[in-house]
């Protein structure tokens, strides 16, 4: 069967661009009636039955035949086996990977993660605590897929902050286990791993059941109903991010090899068909190389049907009157990941302030993202990179605020308190900073 991609053309030099560019963009994130009366029935029966609801769930919906919950955790050596196992390339390729997350992960926690502390003049001590989470939850998908380069970038980052107890929640329909994922498991230090998933798997890991532990802060993609999980859990327990369909964006100059843009399109665009690919270029002549490239590279690709309705439903090939345009375009949308696809992309990036990832050059293909370059892959999307940041460091992480104050600090800040407390008629705040102030 033969699939057509042809990505909607606009201009911004059209009367009607900055309407059509909208409702090119737009995407609703409001869950089904259906999936959100499911997910709140089965976030009730997790919370009051605990084990026999979440093994009820994973028998029905993943098809376990287990007996009890504790069946369903994975022992340590199976995770070494499953690595062991690996064909060598595959072995290699995991820690290289693992590695480089690593370590840009810990210069991560240098750059922002560490405890701080001055003090004043008079002796008071002002600065700020910087601790871990005791125990935080991963989601991995599985099912349709296996998705080792989502352990790597969940665990790691959360082992680097110094998280004790890493959960790790994925599903095993059928009971298939992918070695791959319980490998990356391994490398990246996971504590324990149930195999249960789905609205059911979030409620255990944020209510806690009698043999799962209930954790401080549940990170990692899902479908609609982990998402919409997570949504409810949230207050109860730290999410990460609601994140919607994966998003590109590049900005082309013209001279990356068209085959290459192409390609790059398609890497978004095969994930799911409301994924959103958008070429941004001043150049008309190289937007109809790309679409040409479209045409010809599309039968070669397994996702071929995937591709072809994310790009006809949501894709844009968007001729700019200069890349200056481009880059200010690129702002308003905020884009999970953006390429610039340019001989000068130094020259280019100042400009943009508002993307989940920014790639430079020609040679620096989203795909190195999401598996290996060490930056983390879980990304704001939706246009919220214009006020969130990629999961990292941070978000395993809390800051307390330190404050010592000397009997001579007490003096004026008591004085400066006091005044302000008077004012807003909080008489017992007053007198308690009073009390301290030499008569």
């Amino acid at each position: 069967m033969t699939f057509s991609a042809r990505p909607l053309r606009l201009s911004t030099a059209d009367a009607g661009f900055d309407a059509a560019l909208q409702q090119r963009l737009h995407w609703s994130d409001e869950t089904d009636g259906e999936v959100e009366q499911a997910v709140a029935s089965i976030l009730a029966n997790v919370r009051k039955r605990g084990d026999a609801a979440v093994l009820e769930y994973t028998q029905r919906f993943d098809r376990l035949a287990a007996a009890s919950l504790p069946e369903l955790e994975l022992r340590a050596d199976e995770l070494k086996a499953a690595f062991d196992a690996l064909p060598g390339a595959q072995r290699e390729a995991l820690q290289i990977a693992a590695v480089r997350v690593r370590s840009y992960h810990e210069a991560q926690k240098k750059a922002c993660g560490e405890s701080w502390s001055y003090r004043d003049a008079d002796g008071t001590l002002l600065g700020q605590k910087v601790t871990p989470l005791d125990r935080v939850g991963i989601y991995v998908p599985g099912g349709k897929a296996a998705y080792p380069s989502s352990v790597l970038m969940n665990a790691i980052p959360a082992h680097v902050a110094g998280v004790p107890e890493i959960i790790m929640v994925v599903p095993t329909p059928g009971g298939e286990k992918s070695p791959l994922v319980l490998a990356a498991a391994y490398v990246a230090g996971v504590t324990r791993i149930f195999t249960i998933g789905g609205a059911q798997a979030v409620a255990a890991l944020a209510y806690g059941t009698q043999t799962v532990p209930r954790v401080d802060k549940v990170t990692g993609p899902g479908n609609a109903y982990v998402a919409s999980a997570k949504r409810r859990v949230f207050g109860q327990v730290g999410i990460d991010m609601i994140a919607g369909p994966s998003e590109i964006l590049v900005l082309a100059d013209g001279s990356t090899p068209a085959d290459w843009v192409a390609m790059d399109l398609f890497s978004q665009a095969e994930h799911d068909e409301l994924a959103q690919s958008i070429l941004l270029c001043p150049d008309a002549v190289y937007i109809d190389e790309v679409q040409a490239a479209i045409d010809r590279l599309l039968p070669e690709m397994p996702r071929a049907e995937i591709i072809a309705k994310s790009l006809n439903g949501r894709g844009a090939l968007i001729l700019t009157r200069s890349l200056d345009e481009a880059c200010a375009i690129s702002n308003r949308i905020a884009p999970e990941h953006l390429e610039i696809a340019s001989t000068e992309p130094q020259r280019w990036e100042p400009q943009l302030r508002h993307a989940g990832a920014i790639f430079l050059g020609s040679f620096t293909s989203e795909s190195l993202g999401d598996y290996c370059a060490g930056p983390n892959h879980v990304l704001p999307t939706s246009g919220t990179a214009r006020f969130s940041s990629p999961l990292g460091v941070y978000d395993f992480q809390k800051r307390s605020s330190l404050i010592e104050v000397s009997e001579a600090g007490a003096q004026t800040l008591g004085a400066v308190a006091s005044i302000l407390a008077h004012g807003e008629g909080l008489q017992a705040h007053a007198r308690a900073a009073e009390m301290r102030l030499k008569r």
